[in-house]
């Protein structure tokens, strides 16, 4: 995109980058860069760009075909960086290997002795049988056996199969060919990056070190393009953890030989399976061979980051602070789209439609997105880190004193450098993220006021978010010299119709969001760069809304500061803050907004600010950045609003006869079908607010903070339960039997109210505090009749509950809402 600022002061171009095969060459620009030319792309280059169609150039056609067929050139994918892959006999070598871990042969033994002293106790071996130590050894080496035929079954089931390198090249060509026929404008990368990545992994071989690739997820295309990306560039191909989901007939095996490996999506208490996991794991990290896992886990269906999983992360981590892997290279990496192909599916799931489970009918029919043009692929690497020097500098920064990793094996110590590590990785995605001219576009459509917005308007909030965006330190996608005009229109079409629509027959084009939930999702792609600038604008709004002039809009220091704080721990598992703490990130936005003439900061004699008021400068502008910021987070304060509203209705009813338990996923539904009748009845002012997503995301924060209890049980089909905890518990009125509207929960609920956006009714406080009060607990009674039929919680069930609770005690000390 063509910078805003205008700048003509003339730059040198960054150099050519020519990639073929093993060899990636820089070659001088030889010219002096244009002034319009993009800081953002200028050091970028299209990998997938020219790919013959049979019908436009059948002779170029046939000729990709036979040099991918001969193996021709980088086509043949000989001499890449890395360790030995795609040769006959991979695979046994790599069951072998697994197979004579020692994690795995003691696992085995033990396993073995356990079911031995089953078989003793149940008297199917009698210890005063004269024979009785031949039996012994002799029935434990069946069960050993049995368990290793067992263990040699799971492993093959589960690793990639990397034995055939035609296979893989015929792979490359037939992928490639499907995904520029879908994202037609190809798969941009970095070239100082994959320079930097190249030079890693060239020392990374050496070592015999695996680089651990780490992704964000919001497509099925983000594995397809880190592998196109790694074969194209002359690296070998990471080994990529799937969900077993996805093993289905031909597509399953296909992905299996082109490096997936496959793990159950739950574990349970299979301890065999938890350590064949471990022993792969450890095989392919002490091989140096790559590995690659997404960082959240499942795909992203708001298009912002999810919290971090730290399920594979635990077994990475276990391998390095054992000892037995000496390193590990983590390289985060962003992969962003100018559209997801998924999002129609997301927005269906996100409201309530169970997930329909993969198969290769559906995986067929996507075929007729092929003939789509959904834009381009942006993928980029974060300077890769040494995973050992990460868990030596965080064991300095806990003890002060540098000691052995294993010294690190402490569970709660462990668990500490999960949660930082994930968080470290999450902040390295955000930080060399690529904002797309999609993003761009739903970001100014959902943040302005009104219906819609003409194309004047549109190119001059687009250009204000391109220079914000850039002035956090983000990046812009790259579209060369062209005009901002031309890559909204060429952005517009990518959305589609279906998302954007125009409306015709008016002096200027004037475009309007068609389906405000789907297009959030490309809103929620620029929200972490503004979520201090959020945070403190929404608690402004709770003077802000009472209108007037400065003196009725003014906020002190305290009250504001009081209010970020609370929402900053509110959805401290929704967002990525900045590192530098509370205090800091406020003082820093502060001064920042005073600067863009959005603020007037009231300061003390010693220079101490008290006070903030909107500026003068703003309010002639209609509070247009302002508002900005705010529209940004409004639909996740009023999702988190309508969670806490729903607990409302858990209210045990007055003369109640059940145990005051309900179930945990029927929860949650009544609260999405509570944002549904409070939408659509003028309550609630975002549909996106009935996500499932950030409902669930609220209730675990409802959890984490002692507001409602959740009972698992070891059972796995009996599902979780919950209930409001005492001390948060709403009275009912004796007479009436209606909940009243005070109390803890009441007042958590009307603090977060006080950042939600004013709209119908908002300002009359009784409306809530009345009708929707009624309506909560109406849905509410429905789940408590419905939970008279279930069974009473059984006692280890309760004994699970109370060790659940005395370690959510344990831990009240950190900051709480």
């Amino acid at each position: 995109m063509a910078d805003p600022r205008g700048s003509s002061s003339p730059r040198t171009s960054a150099p050519d980058l020519e990639i073929l095969g093993d060899q990636v060459t820089l070659h001088p620009s030889g010219y002096i860069e244009p002034p319009e030319r993009s800081q953002d792309g200028d050091k970028e280059r299209n990998l997938v760009e020219h790919m013959a169609r049979f019908r436009s150039s059948p002779l170029e056609f046939l000729r990709e075909v036979s040099l991918h067929v001969s193996g021709t050139g980088w086509r043949a994918y000989d001499h890449f960086i890395g360790q030995p892959i795609f040769y006959p006999g991979f695979s046994e070598n790599m069951i072998a290997a697994v197979l004579s871990t020692p994690i795995l042969q003691q696992r085995i033994t033990e396993l073995a002795e356990k079911r031995l002293a089953v078989e003793e106790k149940e008297g199917f071996l009698n210890k005063d049988d004269p024979s009785y130590t031949a039996k012994r050894t002799q029935r434990k080496a069946v069960i050993e056996h049995n368990l290793q035929e067992l263990s040699e079954k799971m492993t093959s089931d589960m690793i990639c199969k990397m034995d055939s390198r035609p296979f893989i090249r015929g792979a490359y060509y037939l992928v490639t060919q499907l995904l520029t026929r879908a994202y037609h404008q190809g798969i941009h990368v970095s070239s100082e990056e994959v320079l930097r990545l190249r030079t890693v992994a060239e020392k990374a071989a050496v070592k015999k070190q695996s680089i651990i690739f780490l992704p964000c997820h919001r497509s099925h295309i983000d594995y397809v393009s880190l592998q196109l990306i790694c074969y194209r560039l002359g690296l070998a191909l990471p080994t990529v953890v799937a969900g077993d989901n996805l093993n289905f007939p031909v597509v399953g095996s296909f992905l299996q030989h082109a490096g997936a490996m496959w793990i159950r999506r739950s574990f349970g208490d299979d301890i065999l399976y938890t350590t064949l996991v471990q022993s792969y794991i450890d095989t392919l990290l002490q091989g140096g061979f790559n590995f690659e896992c997404f960082i959240e886990g499942g795909r992203s269906r708001t298009g912002k980051l999810l919290p971090p999983k730290f399920g594979i992360l635990s077994f990475i981590l276990d391998s390095i602070l054992s000892g037995r892997v000496e390193d590990a290279i983590i390289c985060p990496v962003s992969t962003q789209y100018d559209k997801v192909i998924e999002t129609e599916g997301y927005v269906t799931e996100l409201l309530g439609v169970p997930k329909k489970k993969e198969n290769l009918a559906d995986f067929l029919s996507a075929s007729s997105i092929l003939s789509l043009k959904l834009g381009r692929v942006d993928v980029r690497f974060h300077e890769p880190w040494s995973l050992r020097e990460f868990v030596q500098e965080q064991q300095t920064r806990m003890t002060g004193i540098p000691k052995e990793i294993s010294s690190m094996n402490n569970p709660l110590i462990k668990q500490k450098l999960l949660r930082t590590m994930g968080y470290k990785v999450l902040s390295d995605i955000n930080a060399v993220s690529v904002v797309m001219p999609t993003a761009l576009i739903g970001t100014v459509l959902l943040t302005l006021r009104g219906r819609g917005v003409g194309k004047a308007e549109l190119i001059r909030r687009v250009e204000w978010l391109t220079e914000r965006v850039r002035a956090k330190g983000g990046r812009v996608a790259h579209f060369g010299n062209s005009l901002v005009s031309d890559v909204i229109e060429r952005g517009l079409e990518v959305l589609g119709k279906d998302l954007v629509g125009t409306v015709e027959g008016l002096p200027e084009p004037t475009y309007y969001a068609v389906d405000r939930f789907q297009l959030s999702f490309y809103r929620n792609m620029t929200i972490h760069l503004f979520i201090s600038e959020a945070l403190v604008c929404a608690s402004m709004y709770v003077r802000v809304k009472r209108g007037g002039g400065r003196g009725n809009q003014r906020i002190s220091y305290s009250e504001l500061r009081n209010q970020v704080l609370f929402l900053s721990q509110l959805f401290r598992g929704e967002f990525i803050y900045p590192t530098e703490g509370l205090a800091v990130n406020l003082d820093n936005t502060l001064r920042a907004f005073e600067a863009d003439k959005i603020v007037d900061l009231v300061r003390d004699n010693d220079g101490k600010v008290v006070a903030i008021d909107l500026s003068d400068f703003e309010r002639a502008a209609g509070r247009e950045n302002y508002d900005f910021y705010c529209f940004l987070i409004w639909p996740f304060i009023e999702a988190f609003w309508l969670g806490a509203v729903a607990l409302m209705g858990f209210t045990i009813p007055i003369g109640y006869q059940g145990d005051g338990w309900l179930d945990v996923k029927k929860c949650q539904d009544s609260a999405q079908l509570l944002g549904k009748t409070l939408y659509h009845q003028g309550d609630l002012s975002y549909f996106e607010a009935v996500n499932k997503e950030t409902l669930k995301n609220a209730w675990t924060r409802f959890e984490e903070e002692g507001i409602i209890q959740v009972a698992k049980s070891r059972n796995a089909k009996i599902q979780p339960r919950a209930q409001l905890s005492l001390d948060w518990a709403p009275r009912r009125d004796p007479t009436t039997r209606q909940i009243l509207p005070e109390g803890r929960l009441w007042d958590f609920t009307e603090k977060i109210a006080q950042s939600r956006r004013e709209g119908k009714n908002r300002r009359d406080g009784a409306t809530v505090s009345t009708r929707v009060l009624r309506l909560t607990d109406t849905i509410g009674q429905t789940l408590f009749s419905q939970a008279l039929a279930d069974a009473e919680m059984s006692e280890e069930d309760r004994v699970l509950l109370k060790k659940k609770q005395k370690r959510r005690l344990a831990h009240r000390a950190r900051p709480h809402l």
